[in-house]
């Protein structure tokens, strides 16, 4: 019942009583006829009247009555167990989902719990592989054979040695076949020229070139025919094949030839600048007779032979230091993958890590609720729609008997009254019972 309606009623109620007449007897009801919830409003209104009867209806006195008529309240409520439970059922079913959920969110945290630690796991793992793989590159040129590399162990330093010599006698070579040339085909002797001078001519580059294009391409390219040869009995060597000794055999045999056609047209060229008319005509049986015709076949053919081993043992160095280097490339591939691995598998660490710290987080305040619930079950649970209904009937009685038998002036009648509903909604702020929330239910903890 509103403010207005109690107002309302209780005016009637002073202009149709008159404060001199007398009471009229009162109307026996039938217990048995009303209702548990009748019964006991009517108590109230009958104990709102009698109180208002003994202050003479002081809306001061009426604030601490109402005080009283919650506890009697509060007191009632708790006696009743079974609407008690009614009440708390859903508070009840609450903590059991609650509970529930507790449970779930345990579960998921160890789970995390357990891919947080095989994740780390894992990290540590590929940690050690990555030690153990730059260990290795940084061992396997020293022990090859002993990551089943089929490698010799320091190709490289062979390597380099071998590359340093090949350099001077590539730089020899060169020199040797530019200056035989050029003396063999294009130079023209006199008499007071020696052997020496007569094969090696220092500026047999810059003449040849001098004389013509076709002179100083020929001496200029001549040395790489002799290289190209070479590098031909690397590639023959690398192969053991009947066909390829045989091609072998042919380009040594071949190299001998030119380099025996130009000690000829040197020594022919020689022979014919001191010969008298009583010597024959220069032959190969002559030529094989002379010491300068071998001298510049061996300064040219073995000089050749030792280029195209040291050539060999170069190449194959440089293949036995690529077998390790490919390996160092292998390994650090897997390095760097396992690096990506592992910057993945930190990142999930992460992602996991903030997952936990939220599940924990949604436990702590699950279980704060859990107390919640806990501490309202354990409570009395006061209904304040009921407790409304029920203390506006004890003010209704209390202005009832104000309006009966107050003899006093209506306006100051009327004043009375006002001053009893605002000591009435005093009190509903007070318990939490106000007209905004009549729902509300409000929690009194024994």
């Amino acid at each position: 019942m509103d403010t207005t309606s109690i107002k309302n009623l209780f005016k009637l109620k002073s202009v149709a009583i008159e404060p001199k007449q007398e009471q009229l007897p009162k109307v026996e009801i039938d217990s048995s006829e009303e209702s548990p919830e009748e019964s006991r409003k009517r108590t109230y209104h009958e104990s709102g009247y009698r109180d208002s009867s003994r202050t003479s209806g002081n809306h001061s006195t009426l604030s601490i009555c109402l005080d009283a008529v919650y506890s009697k309240f509060q007191n009632e409520e708790k006696e009743m167990v079974e609407k008690q439970q009614k009440l708390k059922e859903s508070y009840i079913n609450e903590q059991k989902n609650k509970e529930t959920e507790i449970k779930a969110l345990t579960v998921s945290q160890e789970t995390k719990e357990e891919q947080l630690k095989s994740k780390n796991s894992e990290v540590e793992i590929h940690q050690n592989q990555i030690e153990a793989l730059k260990a290795e590159i940084i061992d396997l040129p020293r022990n090859p054979e002993k990551y089943n590399v089929k490698a010799t162990r320091g190709a490289s330093a062979k390597f380099w040695i071998g590359s340093i010599l090949l350099l001077p006698i590539s730089l020899y070579l060169f020199t040797f076949y530019v200056s035989t040339s050029y003396s063999a085909f294009f130079k023209n002797f006199d008499a007071k020229s020696t052997v020496i001078q007569s094969v090696f001519d220092a500026q047999a580059f810059s003449k040849a070139w001098n004389e013509g294009l076709i002179e100083g391409a020929f001496v200029t390219l001549i040395p790489f025919v002799f290289l190209g040869l070479g590098f031909l009995i690397h590639m023959f060597g690398e192969n053991k094949s009947r066909a390829n000794h045989i091609k072998l055999g042919l380009l040594f045999i071949v190299t001998f030839i030119f380099d025996a056609i130009l000690a000829y047209e040197i020594e022919a060229r020689l022979y014919e600048l001191n010969k008298t008319f009583n010597s024959p005509e220069f032959d190969l049986q002559i030529a094989l007779t002379k010491n300068q015709f071998w001298g510049i076949i061996f300064a040219g053919f073995i000089v050749y032979i030792i280029w195209g081993l040291v050539f060999d043992f170069v190449m194959k160095e440089h293949r036995e230091k690529d077998k390790i280097r490919s390996e160092q490339e292998i390994r650090q591939k897997n390095v760097l993958s396992l690096l990506e691995k592992i910057n993945v598998l930190k990142k999930d660490i992460e992602e996991i890590l903030a997952s936990i710290g939220t599940t924990k987080e949604l436990t702590i305040k699950t279980r704060g609720r859990i107390e919640e619930l806990q501490n309202i079950i354990d409570g009395v649970i006061i209904p304040t729609k009921d407790y409304k209904l029920y203390a506006s009937e004890y003010v209704q009685g209390w202005i009832t008997f104000i309006g009966e038998k107050i003899a006093v002036s209506k306006t100051e009648k009327q004043t009375m009254i006002d001053s009893c509903i605002e000591t009435y909604n005093a009190n509903l702020e007070n318990v939490g019972a106000n007209s905004d929330n009549q729902n509300l239910v409000y929690l009194s903890s024994l």
